[in-house]
């Protein structure tokens, strides 16, 4: 499944081209964007723009300083590639956003799995339900999956809502010693190993969803990079 999201290249401007091969070295290395722009001394308004190809035209200054953080060179960061991007896990909260501007989302990181832990996959919001987001993704080139047992129970959602996050996080870790929920995490994992997988529930601040409890579980069994949905 990985792989049908491969990164071609040769009709890309240099500015695009920078774009892409800086995002694609910073996210081999399982460093975020505020990492990146740590180690190279820009700001991550910057970085951010650069990446996303906005309107912005980088000086000599910023971009050496990148290649040298990436311990790479300019040559390395305008080549083209025809490189596989690099699996992985991104975090999806898609509280505030539209279901167009979210799939531009995942187009734009590459996504090529969206793994859906809600318990019961219904929203309010148009285009989230189950059928509906299935359907956005597929006519996006995106596959999608139901991990029902990497739900959080409704007895356990108001610790998440009112702050008790470190009691909501020991419960959820306890759902997680069920075989179905074990059997969905392994799942999981195997996909991050392959292919570029979101991990979607409704809060945009993972903080105070279960899904960072998913994310940091298959993390660790499947050594794999955890990043935010740009």
């Amino acid at each position: 499944m990985a792989g049908h999201h491969s990164a071609r290249y040769d009709d890309h401007t240099p500015a695009q081209l920078l774009a892409l091969r800086v995002r694609e070295l910073r996210e081999a290395r399982g460093w975020s964007r505020e990492r990146l722009a740590k180690e190279a001394g820009v700001s991550v308004n910057t970085l951010a723009r650069l990446e996303n190809q906005g309107a912005i035209q980088p000086g000599s200054f910023t971009v050496g300083e990148l290649a040298r953080a990436l311990d790479s060179s300019l040559d390395e960061l305008f080549r083209e590639t025809t490189s596989a991007a690099t699996p992985g896990l991104w975090s999806a909260g898609y509280e505030g956003r539209d279901i167009d501007s979210f799939v531009a989302s995942l187009l734009d990181s590459r996504i090529d799995v969206v793994a859906d832990v809600r318990l019961t996959p219904i929203s309010r919001k148009k285009g989230f339900s189950k059928t509906r987001l299935g359907e956005a993704l597929a006519e996006a080139g995106i596959e999608s999956a139901h991990l029902r047992g990497l739900g959080n129970p409704k007895d356990n959602r108001a610790p998440f809502w009112d702050g008790r996050l470190d009691v909501g996080r020991a419960r959820f870790r306890g759902v997680l010693r069920s075989e179905e929920a074990q059997s969905d995490l392994d799942r999981l994992a195997e996909h991050a190993r392959q292919s570029r997988v979101a991990v979607l529930c409704f809060e945009k601040d993972e903080s105070r969803c279960h899904r960072q409890v998913v994310l940091e579980t298959v993390r660790e069994r499947a050594s794999v990079p955890v990043l935010p949905l740009a």
